[in-house]
């Protein structure tokens, strides 16, 4: 019998201080990647934040330095140097050094509203730096600590004197553990913006002062949550001014601003103590009882829905409804180590009383805009019977049709949704060549004929009753609208392959609408690709290269010594032969595909209004800003 390796109390490994962080990161930030690394700038944001909402701080300035560092400023009233009685160390060092010390955890005297990672934010930046400096000024003097991987290097000392307070934490992320070091400007200053939207009356400032990337932004917004609507709802029409409610019960402080506007989607954000909730939670689930009580209880009274009409749903008074709700909590419960999701309970009771009050108040004083809201639910109802008419219509087909599926679809033999690949292909010529090109065990193909419909703003049956999007839904399996379950996806990987000019680019643009608006699951899930087929073939001889770009075509030319006239230049899948498609787009061991992702889903989500939504305006001056980035018009 081969020796056991031995189990006993010597064997238990303890890890002291921040070990544990360095060990593993990712139980405290994540992950190591890009996301991981700006997850260390949130965690210190957090703490200056938790003193502007403590009404304490007016202004914090975040700077990326030219060496990749960042440093995080604020005029709060700056972390105790004061020795903790417990540890022994001073407060400052004790924060910066020891899990779960905070002003958050203490008795009366920290914090009565705070984010942050359970307590545990600015040490484990501490901990996954190679040299952090701190900075304080309090008590009329300037204290200076630094530490290097979590342990201190340099003592905690007075070097000047300051009639101001803040602090500022400077810190260097460690290579050996992050895999990703360089800080993205549009990524902090998309956050640091809803911060400044979340909390009225601060100024945040972002620098970069890398050389090459000089950038700099500053965000104030004395509406607050009004001011987000605002902006969320740039480029899109209205029905209703911006409803706004804002009241306080238990120490629980509960605001919410919304908007109905002509869409027939609702974008609606949450938030608790400044942390986006992604999941929702009880203040979300607080302010949909009371829209939906209050809205169907006043269409009742005043004879704008008659007895035989239906109630409207949650759903129903939702469509079209832009909103932020933001929840301060003395004391959070959230679902999970992300804290996605807000789990308590007297929230969500807090959230109806206050909304129910407000929104009635508004109902009653703005006659006309409460009859357009109501007919829109009205509208949304009538929507919704008819939607889940056609999606049971476009189900049963699917299920009858079974093994044939839509008669365009060239399906793959293998059964195993794991390894099976549907190409969506613009038009039958270059449907005809994926077809014959694919490996059938693994790879379907769907032809398209011409546009699809444009469906940004277009209810699920307008949308189900056309064919190309109805053959779409059937062959990818997983059924749409409430009853979409991403389980029953036939195929792990749905590849857009259209032309490289710009009726291709267009037909991409709705295709990407198309599952963004109503499969949007599959781009959170990594399912959706971009083929990247070649521009140019370039021959000399009976040897070939192909190249993704210009600058690729330029120096395959230049290596090869190849003349003008042996350049082809593919405007069209189509113009490709099988053999050619194969060994260029759809071999998995050449191929090269982009991977759809889904990093800023409210960018996303403006951009595809602006493009493809019915406001001439915005459209139009989108196109106007960007015209001089224009490389290729019709490549």
């Amino acid at each position: 019998m081969a020796d056991t390796p031995s189990y006993g109390a010597q064997d238990i490994q303890v890890l002291e201080g921040l070990d544990p962080v360095r060990k593993r990161p990712g139980m405290y930030i994540g992950s190591t990647d890009v996301r991981g690394l700006h997850h260390l700038c949130w965690e210190v944001v957090d703490n200056a934040i938790d003193e502007a909402m403590a009404g304490h701080c007016d202004h914090i300035t975040v700077e990326i330095h030219t060496d990749g560092s960042l440093s995080v400023q604020d005029n709060g009233r700056g972390i105790p140097v004061a020795k903790h009685p417990k540890t022994g160390m001073s407060a400052v060092e004790t924060v910066l050094t020891v899990l779960h010390a905070g002003g958050k955890f203490g008795e009366g005297g920290g914090y009565k509203v705070s984010g942050g990672l359970h307590g545990v934010g600015v040490s484990v930046v501490n901990a996954l730096s190679v040299r952090t400096e701190v900075t304080v000024e309090r008590e009329g003097g300037v204290h200076f600590v630094a530490f290097e991987r979590g342990v201190a290097a340099e003592p905690l000392k007075r070097v000047g004197d300051s009639d101001r307070t803040g602090t500022r934490v400077h810190f260097w992320p460690d290579g050996s553990i992050m895999e990703v070091l360089d800080f993205d400007f549009t990524t902090l200053q998309k956050r640091l913006r809803q911060q400044a939207y979340l909390t009225r009356g601060i100024t945040i400032t972002l620098l970069d002062h890398r050389p090459g990337s000089e950038n700099a932004c500053q965000f104030y917004f004395e509406g607050g949550i009004k001011s987000y609507v605002r902006h969320l709802n740039s480029g899109r029409s209205h029905i209703s001014d911006i409803i706004w409610a804002e009241g306080e019960m238990d120490d629980v402080t509960f605001e919410v601003a919304l908007q109905y506007t002509t869409e027939y989607r609702e974008h609606i954000t949450s938030f608790a103590n400044n942390i986006s909730t992604t999941e929702g939670g009880t203040h979300l689930t607080g302010f949909g009882m009371a829209l939906t009580r209050v809205l169907n209880k006043y269409a009742r009274e005043h004879n704008l829905l008659k007895e035989k009409d239906p109630k409207f749903t949650n759903d129903d008074v939702r469509e079209g409804v832009t909103a932020v709700i933001s929840v301060k909590v003395p004391e959070p419960q959230f679902e999970g180590q992300t804290k996605s999701k807000l789990g308590n309970s007297e929230v969500r009771t807090i959230s109806d009383r206050i909304f129910t009050k407000k929104l009635s108040e508004y109902l009653a004083e703005n006659p006309n805009a409460a009859k357009s809201i109501i007919n829109k639910c009205a509208l949304a109802t009538r929507a919704r019977l008819a939607a889940r008419a056609a999606r049971e219509t476009v189900i049963r087909k699917g299920a009858l049709e079974g093994s044939t599926l839509p008669g365009k679809l060239a399906d793959c033999s293998s059964k195993n949704p794991a390894e099976c690949e549907l190409y969506i292909v613009e038009g039958d010529s270059a449907g005809g060549s994926a077809k014959q090109g694919r490996d059938r065990h693994t790879q379907a193909i769907l032809p398209l004929r011409g546009k699809i419909l444009n469906t940004e703003n277009v209810r699920l049956e307008k949308m189900l009753s056309n064919n190309e999007v109805k053959n779409l839904v059937i062959a990818m399996g997983a059924s749409v609208g409430d009853s979409f379950d991403i389980t029953k996806l036939r195929y792990a990987k749905i590849v857009i392959m259209t032309d490289a000019d710009v009726d291709g680019a267009h037909i991409r643009t709705l295709i990407l609408t198309l599952l963004y608006r109503h499969f949007r699951p599959l781009l959170e899930a990594g399912n959706i690709y971009i083929a990247q087929p070649p521009l140019y073939k370039l021959s000399k001889g009976k040897k070939s290269w192909y190249a993704m770009t210009d600058a690729e075509r330029d120096t395959l030319q230049a290596e090869h010594s190849v003349k003008g006239e042996n350049i082809q230049r593919y405007k069209g899948l189509g113009e490709m032969n099988p053999d050619q498609l194969w060994e260029t787009t759809m071999d998995p061991t050449t191929r090269t595909m982009a991977k759809v992702t889904l990093n800023d889903a409210e960018r996303a989500d403006h951009i595809f209004s602006v493009l493809m939504g019915s406001e001439v305006l915005p459209r139009r001056q989108f196109i106007q800003q960007h015209a001089s980035e224009v490389k290729d018009l019709d490549i």
